[in-house]
C-alpha cells in the first residue's frame, strides 16, 4: 500500500496532491519550484539559482527517507525558456555523479506556478533491506 507524505518543512501543497508517495521500491516526488519551497515569501532568481534551490530541497527530502540523489532513476524538468537549458544543465550536473545520470525529460513550459523558471519532478529507488545491511556492516 503506498504511503503518502508531506514534507513538514514545506508549505502544504495548494493543489490536491502530496509531496512524496512511497511504495515498496520507489519514492515519487511531486514537481517542486522555488515558489513551492519558499511559500508566500518567494524570491525568484535566475534559472541557476532556482535549479540549485530545488535540487538541494529534493536531495534533503530523499535523505529524510533514507534515499539519495545516487538512487534517482528518472527526472522531469520543466523550464520556461528552453534557450536556458545549458545554464540549468550546468547546475543539474552538480547533483549527480557522471556518467550515472538518471533518465530525464526536459520540456519548455512557458508558465510555471508563481512565475518560477524551473520545476523538477523526481522518481528514486528506496533503499532495500540489503542496502541497509551493507551500510550497517
Amino acid at each position: 500500500m503506498p504511503e503518502f507524505r508531506n514534507d513538514p518543512t514545506l508549505p502544504v501543497p495548494l493543489f490536491p496532491g502530496t509531496h512524496m508517495v512511497l511504495d515498496d521500491r520507489y519514492v515519487f516526488l511531486s514537481g517542486l519550484t522555488a515558489v513551492d519551497i519558499q511559500g508566500g515569501e518567494t524570491v525568484l532568481g535566475d534559472i541557476e539559482g532556482e535549479t540549485r534551490l530545488v535540487l538541494r530541497r529534493i536531495r534533503r527530502m530523499l535523505a529524510s527517507i533514507g534515499s539519495g540523489m545516487d538512487r534517482v532513476v528518472r527526472v522531469d524538468v520543466h523550464i520556461t525558456e528552453l534557450e536556458e537549458i545549458r545554464r540549468m544543465d550546468a547546475v543539474y550536473a552538480e547533483f549527480f555523479e557522471a556518467p550515472r545520470y538518471p533518465a530525464r525529460t526536459c520540456t519548455q513550459s512557458p508558465r510555471l506556478y508563481g512565475g518560477a523558471h524551473v520545476e523538477i519532478t523526481v522518481m528514486a529507488r528506496l533503499p532495500t533491506d540489503d542496502d541497509r545491511k551493507g551500510a550497517a556492516g
